[in-house]
């Protein structure tokens, strides 16, 4: 029996797929682009997607300096909701929900997007007050958001401990039914041959050393491993090192670099039938549908490029998943790692034109990057053909760190995972 690595099986799902072979093994690329997307993850090959689809913008490369989707896209824990507080977070994750509904449709490729729940644990009054907030706020803004008693929350997830003796004793929880999970790399994956069959070079291996400008101060093209590539338009979207790539334009980002930790257990018959979180305790849990258990922790205190996990992060999350659901206290851990993230001042994203003609930017996803995927890629996609932002990005812009505008969602919510 012939025996195949990951990437083998898909590049033999993908053979005989028009275009697609030759974007796998990174074509040389054009002389020059209309638009030139730098990160392959699930955003920036999404972008493309939408370029095409939507706006008719086809002479596009997507340029990856490793693999598609092996940056965060690849490393992150799949969670997907919109019950945010702040309209302009609510704006974005609602559309990005209603993108996830319809995106193995709208792809013809299956991302695996399973509606099954997302929970989140309240431990103590300020919980109680801060999450029934939240849901009156999410039901103004036509959003799915309910109160659970202790009990409810028990039966629709048998693991959870809600005993008045348990360390982190459960007054309640809130709950998005039509919140999930999908599968990680199969977004990166479809987005990637739906944007190659419209004719999207993806060029993978291909690392950016620099950004050239015109005698008029906008872009020109960007220096790379497989030599300068011209554009008229250029968009950085690359998790966890935005700011490098800005600073080849002599843009400076307000970012900072931080791994995020995760790990998963051995895997197990299906146990666990939606998606946890715990603020107060910083612990969240979904099971896979290979059967691990995702847990993911929190943000190193440092800031750091390295994807390797914490141990002390993890083994205080372990310690509250274990709190939670004393059954699991057996099961044994299969690895973990590091995603890196980039976060803002105010923990929310920034997506719009700088302050160099023609050169746009999408980063500061922070934690809430993958559940973001289908609509920050569609309203970067109207960024870059527009020149202007989409009007539920509007608050999203680098201008409102000048004017003190911030979304502190991180603080209104916890955690922002």
């Amino acid at each position: 029996m012939r025996k195949y690595s990951i990437f083998a099986v898909a590049r033999e799902a993908m053979r005989g797929h028009k275009g697609w072979e030759a974007q796998w093994t990174s074509p040389e690329p054009r002389k020059e682009y209309d638009v030139i997307i730098v990160g392959g993850g699930g955003h920036g090959l999404g972008a493309a997607y939408y370029l095409a689809k939507e706006h008719g913008i086809t002479n596009v490369a997507v340029i990856e300096k490793g693999w598609l989707g092996g940056g965060n896209t690849g490393r992150n824990t799949t969670i997907i909701r919109s019950n945010y507080l702040y309209d302009e977070s609510m704006n974005i994750y609602e559309h990005s929900l209603k993108l996830w509904e319809g995106l193995s449709q709208d792809l013809n490729y299956n991302v695996m997007y399973s509606p099954r729940g997302v929970m989140m644990l309240s431990h103590n009054i300020n919980d109680k007050q801060s999450f029934q907030r939240h849901i009156h706020a999410n039901r103004l803004h036509g959003i799915d958001n309910e109160w659970l008693t202790p009990e409810q929350a028990k039966a629709y997830c048998p693991p959870l401990d809600i005993a008045a003796t348990a360390r982190y004793p459960i007054n309640g929880a809130t709950l998005q039914r039509r919140g999930g999970t999908a599968r990680h790399d199969a977004v990166a994956w479809g987005y990637a041959r739906a944007a190659s069959d419209r004719g999207v070079h993806v060029i993978q291996n291909c690392e950016v050393k620099g950004i050239r400008r015109g005698p008029d101060g906008s872009v020109s093209g960007v220096e790379t491993t497989k030599g300068f590539i011209g554009a008229k338009k250029i968009a950085v979207s690359a998790s966890g090192h935005n700011s490098v790539i800005m600073a080849m334009a002599d843009v400076r980002m307000p970012l900072h670099s931080t791994p995020l930790q995760a790990l998963v257990s051995e895997p197990m018959k299906p146990i666990f039938p939606c998606v946890v979180m715990s603020n107060s305790v910083h612990a969240y849990i979904s099971q896979s549908d290979k059967g691990e258990l995702v847990i993911g922790a929190g943000t190193d205190q440092y800031n750091s490029y390295s994807q390797n996990g914490g141990l002390q992060i993890v083994t205080h999350t372990l310690d509250a998943i274990c709190e939670l659901f004393p059954m699991f206290r057996r099961v044994k851990m299969m690895r973990q790692w590091g995603g890196i993230t980039d976060n803002t001042p105010d923990r929310s994203a920034i997506q719009g034109v700088t302050p160099v003609k023609n050169l746009f930017v999408n980063c500061g996803w922070g934690t809430g990057g993958f559940k973001a995927t289908p609509g920050s890629a569609h309203l970067l996609a109207h960024l870059i053909a527009k020149g202007e932002p989409h009007r539920l990005a509007a608050g999203l812009t680098l201008d409102r760190f000048r004017t003190g505008r911030l979304i502190d969602e991180a603080a209104a919510a916890a955690v922002a995972h």
